[in-house]
């Protein structure tokens, strides 16, 4: 197949290449180094502890015993295979794509959209902002997660401006006809809802698309495995337009999508599904809604998810006392021992008041102590980090004697 969008990849030859690998300040340079900046980047993503907690964070469905159901990193995954395929098959940069597609969910919060939700609540009525996934993504790549250099300072990723583009731009509640990068090259901090923009890139605009590939199909996948789907086959046969002899599978789901987007793509017009396939995703996006994402096996979690987040926050938020909040946090640490000497250690990397002297921290300070709403904020940000497993851990720590 023709490489449609060689002259458009993200590579030295193209007008917005200097933008694309521009960093907030120069990365350090080794004589041995044989990688490019796209690739530096997906090696810093892998060490990030972000990226690592990903394997216990709930995709769709919480907490499952099969081995095989889902979880954040497994889709994130799968979106980096499909935006790998696309981008190769188009002529993109495959290393801009794997190091986006490796990141874009490093902001997502324990429990899914739902703990998502709880926290936003949280965000926006204490904190006067709303809180989501794609921004907090960018946020933890420029200021939260640390990274060693080559002294031992501990410093922020300081990703290339088409990697840190790419993570605020890949919401994948898409409908849009076509996709296509914007010109303007913008302070990614002025953005203020999700899908707001479109990429700096096309393959920013490649690993948004993929997103939404990624999910539609194999959260049908572990539906079906899981049994959620018994009652609805029929009527998921027929919106496929399948025979029931007919394998439904994540790759036969997902092919069809890839190769229909391969075809009709060019850079004149974007990237491009076709209508018959558009209003098909659009169909399944619907159904999963429905029978998956609404249904009655999964609702009740999401009180037990709310309890868990809010009392976490709720504990933290009324050990809050100006500039003697450390103090005050160390004389609970006897009740919360788990809990807070994780948030102190965690919050004293950040905090206004950190003696830095003797120590190897070089990156940005974010909260002052004084101000209440800095520090409700970095309890929103440090509940965000948590796995899973951690938060429930942390909510039964605060409830047992």
């Amino acid at each position: 197949m023709e490489k449609k969008f060689i002259n458009e990849s993200a590579n030295i030859n193209n007008k917005k290449w200097d933008q694309m690998i521009s960093r907030k300040s120069p990365i350090y340079i080794r004589d041995t180094d044989i990688r490019s900046d796209f690739e530096r980047d997906y090696t810093r993503i892998i060490h990030s502890n972000a990226y690592k907690r990903l394997k216990h964070k709930t995709q769709v469905f919480f907490s499952p015993k099969n081995d095989h159901i889902c979880t954040r990193i497994e889709h994130v995954s799968h979106v980096e295979s499909i935006s790998y395929t696309i981008a190769d098959t188009l002529g993109l940069n495959t290393s801009l794509t794997k190091a986006i597609a490796t990141a874009h969910d490093i902001g997502h919060s324990p429990f899914g959209h739902q703990g998502e939700k709880i926290l936003n609540e949280i965000s926006i009525r204490d904190c006067n902002k709303t809180f989501w996934h794609e921004n907090n993504g960018l946020f933890f790549a420029d200021n939260i997660e640390l990274l060693e250099d080559n002294n031992g300072n501990k410093q922020n990723l300081n990703l290339t401006y088409a990697v840190r583009d790419g993570i605020i731009s890949h919401c994948g509640e898409i409908d849009e006809d076509f996709l296509k990068p914007r010109d303007e090259y913008i302070d990614l901090e002025n953005y203020l809802t999700p899908n707001q923009y479109s990429p700096f890139t096309w393959e920013g605009c490649v690993v948004k698309i993929s997103d939404k590939i990624s999910y539609i199909g194999r959260d049908i996948i572990d539906a079906i495995s899981l049994g959620i789907l018994d009652n609805d086959l029929d009527e998921l046969y027929e919106l496929l337009s399948c025979p029931r002899e007919y394998k439904l599978n994540n790759a036969n789901i997902i092919n069809k999508l890839i190769y229909d987007l391969c075809m009709n793509s060019n850079p004149k017009d974007g990237l491009i599904i076709s209508e018959e396939n558009l209003n098909l995703l659009t169909k399944i996006k619907e159904f999963n809604y429905s029978k998956i994402y609404k249904s009655s096996r999964i609702l009740p979690s999401n009180k037990y998810f709310s309890l868990v987040i809010n009392q976490i926050y709720d504990t933290l938020k009324n050990l809050y006392s100006g500039k003697d909040t450390i103090s005050h946090l160390n004389n609970l640490n006897k009740h919360y021992p788990k809990l807070i000497s994780g948030f102190i250690s965690w919050l004293k990397q950040y905090l206004n008041i950190t003696d830095r002297s003797d120590n190897k921290l070089q990156n940005n300070i974010l909260f002052d102590i004084n101000n209440p709403i800095d520090y409700y904020s970095s309890i929103i940000y440090y509940i965000s980090g948590m796995t899973d497993n951690y938060a429930i851990e942390m909510y039964n720590e605060i409830i047992s004697f």
